[in-house]
């Protein structure tokens, strides 16, 4: 090869580097400047879909089946994982798990369940629907739940962990009914819907989770109004 064709092939090369860089560079800035381009799916399918806020970093909405379902962020902290349904789980501008909507089926049990967190706690207000699909025996309606103190989250999970190591169910119970003393648990407030008893009405408890008014059709179709007092005694 002599020198003219060597200086030949030395400036197509020269020539070609230069093109290729260019072109690349080219589709590297397209790629960004595409970034913000509208997508239309006819069909997708996906095991899991994250909604994120407009830094990619925070959770907002997560669709999931049940083997990749989010178990929750409380207090900017990762719960542990746990199994849950397959459905959608919310999450609010602070991070924290705010509430979600979760279904399931199978000839054992059957559910679907619209759940609002409260800030930084658990479940206060649920839409729902509980079934024992092997006796036909079910529930369904607005469920509504108190925390008798704020902030009491991380002392309750402890207290929980705690009392799943008990291998006595007596000193389980004990530890229980000391966590309702100290108000640790959330008291069941209202009940608007069938119970599994087949009572269709509304069902009022006070604050320390007691049946104060029952308003209600039996399931001898019966219709009943009930004051009780603080023992459960009717009183009117």
């Amino acid at each position: 090869m002599n020198e003219k064709q060597l200086k030949k092939k030395v400036n197509f090369l020269t020539l070609y580097t230069l093109v290729s860089n260019s072109i690349f560079i080219i589709l590297i800035l397209t790629g960004f400047k595409n970034s913000d381009k509208k997508e239309s799916f006819d069909e997708l399918t996906v095991k899991r879909l994250n909604i994120v806020d407009e830094t990619g970093k925070s959770l907002r909405m997560v669709i999931s089946n049940e083997s990749r379902q989010h178990p929750g962020i409380i207090n900017g902290q990762k719960l542990p994982e746990r199994e849950r349904a397959s459905g959608i789980i919310f999450f609010n501008s602070s991070g924290d798990e705010c509430g979600g909507f979760i279904y399931d089926g199978n000839e054992k049990n059957a559910g679907m369940v619209l759940s609002v967190d409260k800030f930084r706690d658990d479940q206060i207000m649920q839409l729902q629907y509980i079934e024992n699909t092997k006796n036909h025996n079910r529930k369904y309606g607005l469920q509504l739940w108190d925390h008798p103190k704020e902030n009491t989250y991380k002392k309750r999970i402890s207290e929980f962990e705690r009392i799943e190591k008990l291998k006595n169910s007596s000193e389980k119970k004990q530890a229980y009914r000391k966590m309702k003393m100290d108000s640790l648990l959330m008291e069941d407030r209202l009940f608007i819907g069938k119970g599994f008893n087949k009572d269709v009405g509304l069902f009022i408890k006070d604050r320390n989770g007691r049946p104060r008014i029952k308003i209600y059709v039996d399931n001898n179709d019966y219709p009943r109004i009930e004051i009780l007092d603080k023992e459960g005694k009717i009183i009117k």
